[in-house]
């Protein structure tokens, strides 16, 4: 299969995730309404989503590896159709509140798998350039997600939402059952006992270098998913903009992922992805310390909305070149080391996310401390990451 092929088919996988995640933010509003809540609280069914969409990785990474990635993409579609279905029909906070952490286990069996599939097919700056190509794909999801919310919401009310997701999920398994799974070579599953697939998160949790890029992922993923918790706040409460307004913004953000993800596929033919890594941590860092200045002095919404814009965006730069060099490792644990990757992510954001909503207060500048600090911490690590040359040492680790 074609790289192209292949890159398209795993980019609309990962967009369950984004869609998930940003095409009902703009309901945040009538959400509260109906259910009785306030705005913060419904806040909360986001960092629900992203926590059991990472602890439930650490379960799908081992079981991919050893019975196959087909098995275990397909069954995760099949219960986050399911669960988006049923969040469709709640009518209580704690309701919507249990659907989404079981939508959040069937999407994390779906984000699992597809780093897997990149790693039994590629490696080194080859995985890099698929990963980058794969998120180019995919940034049409979180950049139609609120248009698409948006449309939704003038057609009917924010259940529809949802009833989309689970169309979404079904139109998918179809697709990669019929045009990916019949073309990719078949899978070696790991035949070791079972329970050496829990032993085996030992060796990724040992490997130092690895979990240094865990370490980045995690942090930066914080920053942004705070944000993306916050955002009708920022946009709509704070700055009293317009539902259209809030999702022409958003798509600024993933505007600019994208074309950073264009920028850092050329310059990988160039320089070493770490040393891109890097240079995106560093400049997520600096656009984070001018958002906190801008929040400080209460400056105009295009301000902080620009500063946010060059933040985010960082992100189609590092998540790529920190994924390959995360994974690199480990080319026989491909879903356990992505299991890893991914649970830590989504767990440790979920947490940071879920304690900004309660802890931030309705004020811009607590919100952008915590996006700063989280950034902080990511160049710590990255300044200290390998780069290509020492790889061979790192492995003896």
């Amino acid at each position: 299969m074609s790289h192209f092929r292949l890159a398209l088919l795993l980019g609309m996988t990962v967009a369950l995730g984004p869609l998930a995640l940003d095409a009902y933010l703009p309901a945040f509003p009538d959400i509260a309404a109906n259910l009785g809540v306030e705005l913060g609280d419904v806040g909360l069914t986001l960092s629900a989503y992203v926590g059991a969409l990472g602890l439930a990785q650490l379960v799908g990474g081992p079981l991919s590896d050893r019975y196959g990635r087909q098995i275990i993409l397909l069954g995760g579609l099949l219960v986050f159709g399911v669960a988006a279905f049923m969040v469709a029909r709640a009518s209580t906070l704690d309701n919507m509140l249990l659907w989404r952490v079981i939508q959040g286990i069937g999407g994390a069996f779906c984000a699992v798998s597809v780093p897997a599939i990149v790693r039994d097919n590629t490696n080194g700056q080859e995985a890099a350039r698929l990963f980058g190509l794969i998120g180019l794909i995919m940034f049409i999801a979180p950049a139609a997600a609120p248009s698409i919310g948006v449309l939704l919401l003038s057609m009917g009310d924010w259940h529809a939402i949802f009833l989309m997701l689970t169309g979404y999920a079904v139109f998918l398994g179809i697709v990669l059952k019929m045009l990916l799974f019949r073309r990719l070579p078949p899978h070696q599953p790991v035949t070791t006992p079972v329970s050496s697939l829990v032993t085996n998160y030992g060796r990724v949790l040992r490997h130092r270098t690895t979990m240094r890029f865990v370490g980045i992922q995690v942090l930066c993923f914080s920053a942004m998913l705070v944000f993306i918790t916050h955002a009708s706040f920022i946009y709509q409460q704070w700055f009293g903009l317009s539902n259209a307004h809030f999702s022409a913004l958003f798509a600024a953000n993933v505007g600019m992922m994208a074309l950073l993800n264009l920028l850092n596929r050329r310059l990988l033919l160039t320089f070493s992805s770490t040393l891109l890594l890097r240079i995106g941590v560093l400049a997520q860092f600096a656009a984070m310390v001018a958002l906190v200045i801008c929040a400080w002095l209460a400056v105009p919404y295009w301000a902080v909305a620009a500063c946010i814009v060059v933040a985010v965006g960082c992100m189609g730069a590092i998540i790529p070149n920190n994924m390959a060099n995360a994974l690199e490792y480990f080319p026989h644990l491909g879903g356990t080391a992505s299991a890893m990757l991914g649970a830590t992510q989504f767990t440790g954001a979920g947490i940071i996310s879920a304690l900004s909503a309660t802890y931030a207060g309705d004020t811009l500048l607590p919100i952008t401390l915590i996006m700063a600090i989280c950034s902080l911490g990511a160049v710590m690590l990255a300044v200290g990451a390998p780069g290509a040359v020492t790889r061979e040492a790192a492995l003896e680790r």
